[in-house]
């Protein structure tokens, strides 16, 4: 396994602040890390079309339903 120098500041700064970015090209271990730093947290992909429904439709809800801390994970292209 790689230690990942970024997942202690990862963990300070979640201490802080209510939302983390975690940004980067395309497998170089994001999600890995995260899920790694937060292992009791909820994972929801956003590419599943069920979850981004409910979260565009009903964001209340959605955040409801995740509101013991959870990793957001969604693909962006462009800008």
């Amino acid at each position: 396994m790689i230690a990942r120098h970024l997942a202690p500041k990862i963990k300070q700064l979640a201490g802080s602040f209510p939302a983390i970015l975690v940004t980067g090209p395309r497998q170089s271990g994001k999600t890995t890390l995260v899920r790694r730093a937060f292992p009791r947290y909820g994972y929801v992909s956003l590419e599943n079309p069920d979850a981004l429904d409910l979260a565009l439709s009903d964001p209340r809800g959605f955040l409801k339903k995740h509101r013991n801390s959870a990793i957001l994970f969604k693909l962006f292209f462009g800008i």
